[in-house]
């Protein structure tokens, strides 16, 4: 279960209900959870805690669906599943291999993102989006000149903010469905201690 509290139908603000509608139909998703791609749907009920967050997060999903966006939705995709491969989510990567099949890439190129730097199926342009990932996502935002010269290269100013802006807030999604349990995201942390067989002391197997 989510962390935090679930804010049913009747409960929501009115944005949030018009959500509802076109996600859940006529359901409580709290009481009836289940969306159309197989997820409980619980983002949402959880995110309306706060009206204003949801409607903040909802605007940020508008802005890079919107059709003034010069971001191919390609090199979007790529950025959003592979930050949430590399944040480790499984809601945002699940998610996002489905809508990287729906703006055209290939079976290829999806099973390819977790292990994109060894693989043949990637552009110039696409390898350079999939490393500017790994570096805002696991590297802070700290992007080598080479890499970000191969942006410059295929892509302009705005299209380079657009990535940057999709893929950090993607990054964020992904930190706070971990961090709230939220979805896919809502395991048990495999990181715990192992018992020995015999209680025995680690130490003195090092020290002999």
């Amino acid at each position: 279960m989510p962390r935090l509290r679930q804010v049913s139908r009747d409960d929501a603000h009115p944005f949030a209900k018009t959500i509802y509608k076109a996600l859940f139909g006529d359901r409580d998703p709290v009481k009836e959870p289940g969306t159309e791609t197989g997820t409980p749907g619980n983002w949402w009920t959880v995110f309306a805690v706060v009206p204003d967050a949801f409607d903040h997060a909802v605007a940020g999903f508008q802005f890079y669906r919107s059709p003034n966006r010069k971001l191919s939705p390609k090199l979007r995709e790529l950025g959003q599943t592979r930050a949430g491969w590399a944040r480790g989510s499984q809601f945002v990567y699940s998610q996002h291999c489905k809508a990287s099949r729906g703006v055209g890439l290939s079976e290829a190129q999806i099973a390819a993102i977790p292990a994109w730097q060894t693989a043949t199926c990637f552009s110039e342009i696409e390898r350079a989006v999939l490393a500017y990932t790994d570096d805002l996502v696991l590297g802070g935002g700290r992007v080598p000149d080479g890499t970000f010269a191969v942006l410059k290269k295929h892509l302009s100013d705005e299209e380079i903010l657009e990535l940057t802006y999709t893929t950090a807030l993607y990054d964020f999604h992904a930190t706070i469905s971990k961090a709230l349990r939220l979805e896919y995201d809502d395991v048990d942390d495999r990181i715990v201690e192992v018992g020995s067989p015999k209680g025995g002391d680690v130490m003195r197997m090092v020290d002999r």
